[in-house]
């Protein structure tokens, strides 16, 4: 799974601009579904037929990541942006973003801004331009970028990356389609834009899929250095969402991945996320509603260019799904 990971934190995919990133993942999933297509929105869903079609299932991961785009050029060449999605404007100044048409910027902050006044009305990107001309010839306004991909490998089966939150989702459904021996229900493998700016993609191919089973694949805040409150992790497995800020999460699904993991010696906790929300109130919500859940996967410092996660708690949380999809929920 460690190449296909690295496969997927190569590109951006900011929200709205997913095209990369989905192409990558239809050639790999590809071999393992029926059937792939893409819907109005951009997101990609992807069919296998179980050996019962009387329910659906749908699994759903997001593509989209943080952002900026491009507000206004100053005479001095210097490049005004806006955000996309939750961004920490003090996470990602600093460091190098590159725009869809390869051109390299400086992530930068007005100079004399005190740590209290950095906001994103702060933020610029220098691509070393020395007049406003001379920027438009490489960036123009609308135009998007992101933080630089990158992924490094730490100490202890540990890797830090931009856009973890949600390539590593996306990775997991992947390696979970590549390894079920069966499928014990229709499933549905939905890959997702605009989640980071309100879960637009999910709710339209929840409607599609009408599913009656349905779980999210997403990061979760782990146990990152002055964290308070925080019951998940990093090393601990498979976590298994209670609730977040947009969900409760059924008790059926709750207790079904619980039995799975239990009677499969996959290492899981619990998870009861106080902000942010995931696709699994989409999916939750469509139609006459689903029996819906989460499984997430520890993730230090998200919404940085250094997210942090375990590879042991990757690979509990993709043979859980793996679980699920063979065996269902009765």
């Amino acid at each position: 799974m460690l190449n296909t990971i690295k496969k997927f934190t190569s590109v951006n995919s900011v929200s709205g601009s997913e095209e990369k990133l989905r192409a990558l993942i239809e050639k790999e999933i590809l071999p393992f579904v029926d059937s792939v297509q893409t819907d109005a929105m951009g997101n990609l869903i992807a069919y296998k037929k179980g050996e019962n079609s009387e329910k659906k299932l749908m699994v759903a991961a997001h593509m989209d990541e943080i952002g900026f785009v491009v507000t206004y050029i100053e005479d001095n060449g210097i490049i005004r942006v806006s955000n996309i999605g939750g961004i920490r404007p003090i996470a990602s100044a600093y460091h190098p973003v590159v725009f869809a048409n390869g051109t390299i910027g400086i992530l930068g902050i007005d100079a004399n801004t005190k740590p209290e006044e950095i906001k994103i009305n702060k933020l610029f990107v220098d691509i070393g331009a020395k007049s406003r001309r001379e920027a438009e010839k490489k960036v123009k306004i609308g135009d998007i970028c992101a933080v630089a991909p990158s992924f490094k490998k730490l100490a202890g089966g540990r890797y830090a990356a931009k856009a973890f939150d949600d390539r590593i989702g996306c990775a997991v459904a992947v390696d979970a389609a590549r390894n079920a021996k069966k499928t014990a229900m229709d499933t549905y493998y939905v890959f997702t834009v605009q989640e980071e700016v309100g879960l637009r993609g999910s709710k339209p191919s929840a409607f599609s899929v009408m599913p009656d089973y349905a779980v999210a694949i997403d990061v979760t805040t782990a146990d990152a250095p002055g964290e308070k409150g925080v019951s998940v992790t990093l090393g601990g497995g498979a976590a298994i969402k209670i609730k977040d800020s947009s969900v409760i999460c059924s008790k059926v699904m709750v207790d079904r991945l619980t039995a799975l993991a239990k009677e499969n010696n996959i290492k899981h906790q619990y998870e009861i996320l106080t902000a942010g929300g995931t696709d699994t109130a989409s999916m939750q919500l469509a139609g006459a509603g689903s029996v819906a859940g989460c499984i997430s996967i520890p993730t230090r410092y998200i919404h940085s260019p250094v997210e942090v996660l375990d590879m042991a708690d990757v690979k509990a949380c993709s043979q859980l799904l793996t679980a699920l999809i063979e065996n269902g929920i009765e």
